[in-house]
């Protein structure tokens, strides 16, 4: 196994750059020569948080959803996912026995995904279908381990994006009178709201206390149960900074991903998923002004795309994705080696179980998803 951490074993495994040359233009040099060579057997999926160092690879780019659609279409035999681990899971459950789907670095993680697992949520669960009689519907953000994805898909549950939460919010509430759904607490109180229901029938489950925190009286007259989740990234947006931005440039929108909290949310003249914050920028007339609140690499990239507007962040600090950002250069470099030397790294693989139930909670999402 090459520790991907060291510089000095990482240098030994690329022949063709010199030891005292080693430079990172030649690295992405390296990169261009290789995909290109291996261009009938890679394919590239990059997500919008990626530094533009990885972006300019990439064959397909897009936020979870369109990966997830795009992956299920591929063909070669070798996927190589520039994102984090729950993404590259969820393309190997979407492509083929023969397919190998890698992520250039394993660290790549989700704190998110991180706050919540198989053995919490069970116990949730446990306590939920004991508190009351109402059928409950598990929905879970993509952003998961696939043993959630499972869990939803062995309850007749479904999983949404930050694109889709909506309709499939919409589409449990026809299949039960209560919902759960983790784990980013954010994107279903905000999106919940939007469909009318009020924050007083939504309550917080809190895995690290007992029974989440709440009684069975409050899980018997809530109609949503949030798990206490949330997105690092998301979480460094703040009602104050809207307030600032609307005293200094009143004609400055603010378009925020509904990650934020609820009183980010509420405050922004507009709200919606990577791709649609994307789209909106993209249609807006020269001289608009935008300030945006998401990951800083895709607001810095829509910052030079669109020339002819203003586009800032609306924090004053960098709001990164650090564990999105473990997928550098390097590390795609040794990726598309191993493939090369037919010895791929970094395979992700998902067991046939766990693939089976996360599948049948997907293609509920796929089928309420316009």
């Amino acid at each position: 196994m090459i520790d991907l951490y060291n510089d000095t074993e990482l240098k030994s495994h690329l022949p063709s750059i010199k030891e005292d040359k080693f430079s990172d233009d030649q690295v992405l040099e390296e990169i261009r020569k290789l995909k290109n060579e291996l261009a009938n057997e890679v394919v590239i999926l990059g997500h919008h948080y990626q530094q533009d160092d990885i972006i300019q690879f990439a064959d397909i780019t897009g936020d979870s959803l369109q990966l997830s659609r795009e992956a299920s279409k591929l063909s070669k035999p070798y996927v190589i996912f520039c994102g984090v681990h729950f993404m590259a899971e969820t393309a190997d459950m979407l492509t083929t026995d023969e397919q190998s789907v890698i992520l250039p670095d394993l660290k790549a993680g989700c704190s998110m995904a991180d706050m919540a697992n198989r053995k919490e949520i069970d116990r949730c669960w446990n306590f939920l279908t004991s508190a009351t009689s109402q059928k409950i519907v598990p929905i879970t953000y993509i952003n998961c381990a696939a043993t959630l994805k499972s869990f939803v898909g062995e309850n007749n549950g479904a999983i949404c994006t930050s694109s889709n939460a909506k309709e499939v919010i919409q589409w449990a509430f026809k299949e039960g009178q209560k919902l759960l759904f983790f784990p980013d607490q954010h994107l279903g109180r905000n999106t919940c709201s939007e469909l009318g229901i009020s924050l007083d029938e939504m309550i917080v489950y809190n895995p690290s206390m007992l029974n989440g925190g709440v009684t069975k009286e409050q899980v018997e007259k809530a109609k949503v149960i949030l798990w206490y989740g949330f997105c690092s990234v998301h979480q460094g947006f703040q009602a104050k900074q809207i307030d600032q931005i609307r005293e200094e440039e009143p004609d400055r929108k603010i378009i925020v991903h509904p990650e934020c909290s609820y009183e980010v949310f509420k405050k922004a003249d507009l709200a919606g998923s990577t791709s649609y914050i994307i789209n909106t920028i993209d249609q807006a007339p020269a001289g608009s002004k935008f300030a945006v609140g998401t990951e800083i690499n895709l607001v810095n990239r829509l910052n030079k795309k669109y020339e002819d507007k203003s586009i800032t962040s609306l924090s004053p600090y960098q709001c990164l994705c650090t564990t999105m950002y473990r997928v550098r250069p390097r590390w795609l470099l040794k990726s598309l080696q191993s493939i090369k030397e037919k010895k791929p790294i970094n395979v992700i693989k998902v067991d046939k179980e766990t693939t089976k139930y996360s599948l049948l909670a997907l293609e509920n999402m796929f089928k309420v998803t316009k």
